[in-house]
């Protein structure tokens, strides 16, 4: 099984790369919105918090990598890369459940903006502009807050309709239950009393 989860993990950290070169929107300073969250998020709920916390270090690695990352310092790589895509790994604190891959899109989605709020007030702060969005900007806490959501809500959103459409047919494999054996193979296999019987003419 654990040979299973690794492969399953770089097939779906692949896929997750390869979704994040098809942009659906870009903000100027890094953030975009694409399909990366649905494999990593499926991941964590099928294999757990650890495999899911793996998977999302990995595609963060990949991602500053191989995606022209925007960074400033080892902060903003540590924290807009590292940390903000490993947190999609929570999704894995409601593995194995019916709902698991709704609320752990809300749970990895949130996690993910939070780190990705906290750095942008921080370490991104000198780069606020005077405007944004029509509104004058004087808080940099604020422009996070707004920079932040506009491409996170959007990614949580895609996210939630895909397993929504996906839920009914692919039922097995977002909730994992093709992962949880059935009660009569997970039996051991009951022994034959006449096998045990002394038999004279042996």
């Amino acid at each position: 099984m654990k040979l299973r989860s690794l492969c399953e993990g770089a097939v779906l950290v692949a896929v997750a790369q390869i979704l994040s070169y098809l942009k659906l929107w870009e903000m100027p300073w890094g953030g975009s919105v694409v399909l990366s969250m649905i494999p990593l998020v499926l991941y964590a709920v099928r294999w757990g918090l650890g495999a899911g916390l793996l998977g999302g270090f990995a595609f963060g690695v990949l991602q500053f990598m191989f995606d022209g990352g925007f960074a400033i310092g080892w902060q903003s790589i540590l924290g807009d890369y590292l940390v903000a895509f490993t947190v999609l790994g929570l999704a894995g604190l409601v593995a194995r459940t019916k709902s698991g891959v709704f609320t752990g899109t809300l749970i990895a989605g949130f996690a993910r903006f939070l780190v990705h709020y906290v750095v942008g007030a921080t370490v991104w702060a000198a780069y606020m502009p005077e405007t944004f969005f029509g509104m004058t900007m004087h808080s940099p806490w604020f422009y996070s807050l707004l920079y932040n959501l506009a491409y996170m809500l959007p990614n949580i959103a895609i996210t939630l309709l895909v397993f929504a459409v996906a839920y009914k047919p692919l039922n097995k494999y977002l909730t994992a239950s093709d992962l949880i054996p059935s009660p009569a193979a997970a039996q051991p296999a009951k022994k034959d009393p006449s096998s045990s019987k002394w038999d004279p003419e042996r």
